[in-house]
């Protein structure tokens, strides 16, 4: 008779702490359906859009960051906290589970608190090069932490804990590649063209579509098509550039067709998005958000340009003249840019889902088979 292992997944707040764990716990269902993943997030992250429109239980609590320069607001995580460990304590008693699987961000601090007070294992994962506080905080207290840059590893303390390398879990490129020629063709570009592909996540990113803006009224090469996602908030701004050179939309869907016409990449620094441009071969351009927590987007930027998979492009340092020298440089450079796909591949892992997954059910001692499609 199989055995259920009703498995938690506790992180969110953003979607580098919530998709991984929605596609591990996908990976784990394939390949043992007796496992029963089960989400806990915040109310105010967003979780609380994203999880109801999944196959998934899940329970959003009242959860706060630490409010570091507003220290008085703190006041909100403690009463938050109280109610949270209340709610753990109910589900834990209800679901009995096998294992807590952390993914980050204030949102998975309390699951994994109530997992240890509760002696349940523990595992994370640690998307970024530079981890955040939650995730150093519970890593002595991880039986396996699974990471998505090897960097990681430096930032973390060492005890009992198993590091795996694993990369990121992202949707992995098809088996046969699109042409690229014809991928261009699908958004009207002339295959000859060499296409820039421009996004800084599903908001957008200001700074990136001013300097996009500027280098568009600078004077575009000929030679150059841009594919330009703005994200949605920021799209009436923009949207008027669109033109026979360049596309803007505010999302870019599918994101696989934008990946398969494009010959470079200026986006920024977050550890999905420059995972995915890894296990594609995109050479990247990468200008981080110099107000990620931990400084995080420039750890991650510095260790693919350390790779030889990106060209790392402080903020401070963005305008339409510096960008035209460092795109146009790339693509008329045909041996760089090719040296850039290759560090790319170099660091690329398309299937961290499943590996991850494998990982876990060797914890709940099941035994791992190939997973069902």
């Amino acid at each position: 008779m199989s055995i259920e292992h009703h498995v938690i997944f506790a992180g969110g707040g953003t979607g580098g702490h919530l998709y991984p764990g929605l596609a591990i716990a996908r990976a784990l269902v394939r390949r043992d359906p007796n496992v029963r993943p089960y989400f806990v997030g915040a109310r105010r992250g967003i979780e609380r859009e994203v999880l109801p429109q999944t196959e998934f239980a899940h329970l959003l609590l009242d959860l706060h960051p630490l409010y570091r320069p507003n220290v008085w607001q703190n006041w909100k995580t403690l009463r938050g906290a109280g109610s949270a460990w209340i709610a753990m304590n109910l589900l834990g008693a209800r679901l009995r589970p096998s294992l807590v699987v952390g993914t980050g961000g204030y949102a998975s601090g309390m699951a994994l608190a109530w997992a240890f007070w509760q002696r349940v294992p523990i595992v994370q994962h640690i998307g970024d090069s530079h981890p955040g506080m939650t995730a150093r905080w519970f890593t002595r207290m991880s039986q396996e932490a699974y990471l998505g840059f090897p960097e990681a590893e430096g930032y973390l303390p060492h005890g009992g804990t198993t590091f795996c390398v694993t990369g990121n879990p992202i949707e992995p490129p098809p088996a046969v590649r699109p042409d690229r020629g014809e991928a261009k063709a699908r958004w009207g570009f002339p295959a000859s063209r060499r296409v820039v592909l421009v996004f800084g996540g599903s908001q957008g990113a200001r700074a990136i579509n001013q300097a996009v803006a500027a280098w568009i009224d600078q004077g575009l090469p000929d030679d150059i098509c841009i594919l330009w996602g703005t994200g949605k908030g920021q799209y009436d701004g923009f949207k008027h550039f669109d033109g026979a050179n360049v596309r803007v939309v505010p999302y870019l869907s599918p994101i696989r067709d934008a990946y398969a016409a494009s010959d470079v990449a200026f986006v920024r620094g977050g550890m999905m998005g420059t995972s995915e441009l890894c296990a594609w071969g995109l050479p990247m351009v990468i200008c981080p958000l110099p107000t990620a927590a931990n400084d995080h987007q420039t750890a991650n930027a510095v260790a693919l340009e350390q790779a030889g998979a990106a060209v790392h492009l402080p903020q401070r340092e963005l305008n339409a003249t510096r960008l035209d020298l460092i795109l146009r440089g790339l693509l008329h450079d045909p041996a760089r840019l090719t040296a850039l796909s290759a560090g790319a591949l170099a660091r690329a892992r398309p299937h961290a889902a499943d590996e991850i997954a494998q990982h876990i059910l060797r914890r709940l001692e099941v035994p791992v088979r190939p997973p069902t499609r």
